[in-house]
């Protein structure tokens, strides 16, 4: 509980202008992208990492319990105040670029830096940051370090912690690290980065990130087939993969997805198609793109495709991935509620979870579009709620989410590849992780919070 001494000491420090306690602002900041609310007791907008270590080191002492908060772009609560306490915003003023290091290919940015912004400032100098949430418009580089977040180009180039080097954090009793070298190499000490990365908030608050660039690609190309059926799309996913090419991208869309983009957009899409592959190629050399594209066109003919379009120009470029961009808000028509997972499996048991979901499907009688990351196993599965105001079919839905997840586990799977845990899947945890390694989690985040004010509540620790 938040008293007027403490909130003293918070507007003493921050002024009145980085301390709030009205309804307002606790109505602000007390949801994400999950349909929870949960109210917090104030909200907080630091302006520095000392800042940030004043904070924490009173509020270590006086057991308040502090959120750190990038965008609230987060699909499952993790930014959520979901046991009260104070949300630690770092979007207002912790959101600079500090260095482009176009000798060492590294970029130094400080936590609250939208994602795109980042993309766009080292494309200027000819350099290339690939991690692309589809939230990449919006969503801060914490919160993606804090995600592990992924993307569309993670076949080829990986996710969020390939290209985290180094941070800066604050511990939960004000103490100030750094963790990791801009050095190609280091192997000195644990791996704290590591540790750090996907830890959802959970064991300290990065006030600076050091990432990894590689030179921009100076060619790229789009194409999509059609095929009759999702088993053989993941066919010829396996068959590109194996021929040598890694395409940047290779994302499907089923034939519920299918129906209800055309629904939607009217964008020409096959109504008959059981499965559409969406793939993008990029290089340094134009050749080398007609040349992976002509492989790619054969892998994809040898199982069946029916069509095979490469587009001539951005334009129809990104009128293909319009399609996939847009799919997520398309699906709606199939349901009032939309319970979204992430669910992620090794390449080789995605016709064995598509299927699965089908019977799932069909057993609770829900309608559940599946579309995402074929090339690197990551499905998002939505169970479609016809009523969200009929309890019985919600808790129904949810059931069914949970015969996906059990699903996804029983075939070498993990409850999330993009979203993360927070209070939405921390009941699953124990159905991924043995009692042995969740008694490890808690203790990892005991050497580095004994108190537990940072982020509780999370990931069922």
């Amino acid at each position: 509980m938040i008293t007027n001494d403490d909130i003293k000491f918070f507007k003493n420090l921050l002024g009145d202008e980085g301390a709030y306690f009205d309804a307002a602002h606790l109505n602000a900041y007390c949801y994400d992208a999950t349909k929870a609310r949960c109210l917090p007791d104030g909200v907080l907008f630091p302006k520095d990492e000392s800042d940030i270590s004043k904070i924490l080191s009173y509020c270590n002492q006086k057991r308040i319990k502090v959120v750190p908060r990038g965008a609230g772009s987060g699909f499952t609560g993790g930014a959520l105040a979901a046991g009260g306490g104070l949300i630690l915003a770092l979007e207002r003023h912790m959101n600079k670029i500090l260095e482009i290091d176009t000798k060492n290919l590294v970029a130094v940015v400080q936590p609250g830096v939208i994602n795109m912004q980042l993309q766009r400032a080292v494309a200027e100098v000819g350099l290339f940051y690939p991690p692309d949430p589809a939230s990449q418009e919006y969503s801060t580089l914490g919160g993606n370090v804090a995600e592990n977040a992924g993307g569309m180009r993670a076949a080829k180039y990986g996710i969020t912690k390939d290209y985290v080097m180094a941070l800066r954090a604050v511990l939960p009793n004000g103490e100030i690290i750094r963790a990791g070298k801009r050095t190609i190499k280091d192997v000195a000490g644990f791996n704290i980065a590591g540790i750090l990365v996907a830890s959802e908030g959970a064991l300290a608050v990065i006030t600076e990130i050091t990432l990894k660039l590689i030179p921009k690609p100076k060619f790229r190309r789009t194409a999509y087939g059609v095929f009759p059926s999702v088993n053989a799309a993941m066919n010829a996913v396996y068959k590109t993969l194996a021929s040598g090419v890694t395409p940047v991208a290779m994302e499907f869309l089923d034939a519920l997805c299918i129906n209800a983009v055309e629904d939607k957009f009217n964008k020409g899409l096959p109504r008959d198609a059981g499965a559409i592959l969406i793939t993008d190629v990029d290089a340094n050399v134009e050749n080398v793109l007609d040349y992976e594209l002509n492989i790619i066109r054969e892998c994809f003919n040898q199982n069946g495709a029916s069509e095979f379009l490469i587009a001539k120009d951005e334009a129809q470029a990104a009128d293909i991935w319009f399609a996939r961009r847009n799919c997520s808000q398309a699906i709606t028509c199939y349901g009032s509620l939309k319970l979204n997972e992430d669910v992620t499996v090794p390449r080789s048991a995605l016709p064995h979870l598509l299927s699965g979901i089908d019977k799932i499907s069909k057993e609770f009688g829900f309608k559940v579009p599946c579309f995402g990351h074929t090339g690197d196993g990551n499905v998002h599965v939505n169970v479609m709620v016809p009523d969200k105001n009929d309890k019985a079919q919600v808790e129904k839905g949810h059931e069914a989410i949970t015969e996906i997840f059990k699903l996804a586990i029983s075939l070498g799977g993990t409850l999330s590849g993009e979203h993360g845990i927070g209070i939405s899947k921390a009941a699953f945890m124990p159905l991924a992780f043995s009692k042995a390694e969740m008694q490890l989690f808690r203790r990892i985040k005991s050497a580095f919070d004994p108190n537990g004010i940072l982020n509780p509540d999370k990931m069922g620790l």
